[in-house]
């Protein structure tokens, strides 16, 4: 079973591409490495305080799928430095 999660993200504090993409490598490298997933910004890659943010889960049952993708969630919503506005999540 494969989550594949996609979501828009509202930077509020970067002044510049250069400040935004270090607070997605740091959030996107530590996401990465406790979920063991992948994940990557794909989409507003030219907009300072906006991005759009991909991952994918895979598991052995939907439940499980839906569980861990969730659980990614909270973890990216527990940064201060963004919050999250639309999301979409489909299951393969």
């Amino acid at each position: 079973m494969i989550r594949y999660v996609e979501s828009e993200w509202f930077l509020q504090t970067p002044q510049t591409l250069k400040q935004k993409r270090a607070i997605l490598k740091r959030v996107l490298t530590r996401a990465g490495q406790k979920f063991n997933i992948s994940i990557a910004e794909i989409g507003f890659q030219d907009k300072w305080q906006r991005a759009l943010i991909g991952f994918a889960v895979v598991s052995e049952s939907h439940n499980q799928a839906e569980k861990m993708a969730d659980n990614v969630l909270v973890f990216l919503d527990s940064f201060p430095e963004w919050e999250r506005g639309k999301t979409t999540m489909e299951s393969l």
